[in-house]
């Protein structure tokens, strides 16, 4: 060993034995997504999800997740993929986005946070059905807050489609940027692992 050597032989062998240690070594499955297919494979990649809207698809019993693939750049300037929270549908006759139906419905808050007269029933990253307690009709188009305990405040935008035969007025939901999608997103994925827990190990 050299007299002005950083580490000495003890030393040396640890970090040795650390890097051989099989336990040390085994990544986490869910941590990273590693693709495979050469350089030109993930240039593609790369070009598409940089310029276009591209999932990744799953199936299972009668329903399905899509979950948006996005680039994001660490802060050593390099881009990785990463999959967002998924948009959850079930089959049927056509496929329709999964729906949370709420214990209790919840008041939508106005933007000083006061409740409103429209309650949500259910939701889902689509749409929603509320059940209107106030004496005028319900409005064709709302800006309000869905705010679930134990949850940040989601901004929902609505626009009118119909009434329900049950007397629900069912909106369709437009988020206006992707930051309110994505928060949308995420309570309808923890809803969903509440709800199926066999779905989500």
């Amino acid at each position: 060993m050299q007299r002005n050597a950083l580490l000495t032989q003890d030393e040396l062998d640890f970090i040795q034995t650390m890097q051989h240690s099989p336990q040390l070594n085994v990544a986490d499955a869910t941590s990273s997504l590693l693709v495979n297919g050469g350089t030109q494979l993930q240039e593609l990649l790369t070009r598409l999800i940089a310029h276009e809207h591209v999932t990744i698809q799953a199936r299972f019993d009668n329903q399905q997740m899509t979950f948006p693939l996005q680039l994001v750049e660490d802060e050593f300037h390099a881009l990785h993929l990463q999959l967002g929270a998924p948009s959850i549908y079930e089959d049927g006759p056509s496929a329709r986005p999964w729906r949370l139906v709420l214990d209790e419905p919840l008041a939508l808050e106005n933007d000083k946070r006061q409740p409103t007269a429209l309650l949500v029933k259910e939701i889902s990253c689509k749409g929603v059905l509320i059940e209107n307690r106030g004496t005028t009709k319900p409005p064709k188009r709302f800006r309000l807050w869905f705010k679930p305990s134990g949850h940040a405040p989601i901004a929902l935008r609505g626009t009118f489609e119909r009434e329900t035969s049950e007397g629900l007025a069912a909106y369709v939901l437009d988020q206006g940027n992707a930051e309110e999608a994505e928060l949308l997103r995420q309570y309808i994925l923890a809803q969903h692992r509440l709800v199926h827990p066999e779905l989500h190990p």
